[in-house]
């Protein structure tokens, strides 16, 4: 089956022009050759209200995954997941952001620290990853198979969750 996907990543350096946007790349690189078509990429700043409108939007066009990256940190301007659940109506799937946490702690401590979510927005499943170009994609490797399945739960392609 093939999936579409938007990126969306929160550099107020990238978006500004200061630095290289290395994590854009890299993720659309994972998740093509993961069977996902990867539609739109968006480029913002650190600014929780343009992170809402653009998550709104990119769900309204019906995209099966919408993965963030930036803004899960500790500094004051790292407000991707308020922005994430500020969306209003949505389900949290905290599962799938515990194993991004959990799988990333045998490479660095330091991954307790990230704050990203996960939620299901009307019908769109929304993860907020890291901002290094190598942990997003590794907190995206940890999770993209089973990501699968619960988009195609979601739409209704799969009937049973548990295993064989």
């Amino acid at each position: 089956m093939n999936y579409t996907a938007a990126i969306v990543t929160m550099s107020d350096a990238c978006y500004l022009g200061k630095r290289a946007d290395g994590a854009t790349p890299a993720v659309a690189e994972l998740l093509s050759a993961s069977g996902f078509t990867v539609k739109e990429s968006v480029l913002l700043p650190d600014e929780a209200g343009s992170i809402t409108a653009t998550l709104k939007k990119l769900s309204d066009k019906g995209y099966d995954l919408i993965v963030t990256t930036g803004g899960t940190g500790f500094s004051p301007r790292d407000v991707t997941p308020e922005a994430t659940l500020a969306l209003g109506s949505l389900r949290n799937v905290p599962g799938v952001a515990e194993a991004m946490r959990f799988n990333s702690m045998k490479y660095t401590p330091r991954a307790m620290l990230s704050r990203g979510v996960c939620v299901i927005f009307k019908k769109s499943v929304i993860v907020n990853l890291p901002g290094s170009p190598k942990a997003c994609t590794e907190n995206l490797s940890f999770v993209l198979e089973s990501l699968k399945h619960g988009i195609d739960a979601l739409n209704g392609n799969v009937t049973e969750c548990a295993r064989k």
